[in-house]
């Protein structure tokens, strides 16, 4: 939610700065790059390792309630 809300912000201040055409240009340039490949396989790996780290702490917890 915090993401959103920056990019909301950077978004519009860019498009308030440098006009439509060139906040339309800068969006279309973060779509690409966040649909690339590479970056999408980025995303997945720092996603499974987040998850693995949340996941153990998680069961550290449990462990340790009685």
């Amino acid at each position: 939610m915090v993401r959103f809300l920056v990019g909301v912000a950077v978004g519009y201040v860019l498009g308030t700065r440098a006009g439509r055409e060139r906040y339309e240009q800068l969006v279309r340039a973060y779509h690409r790059t966040v649909d690339h490949p590479a970056v999408q396989g980025a995303a997945g790996v720092a996603q499974a390792g987040v998850e693995n780290v949340v996941g153990r702490i998680g069961g550290e917890r449990r462990d340790g309630e009685s």
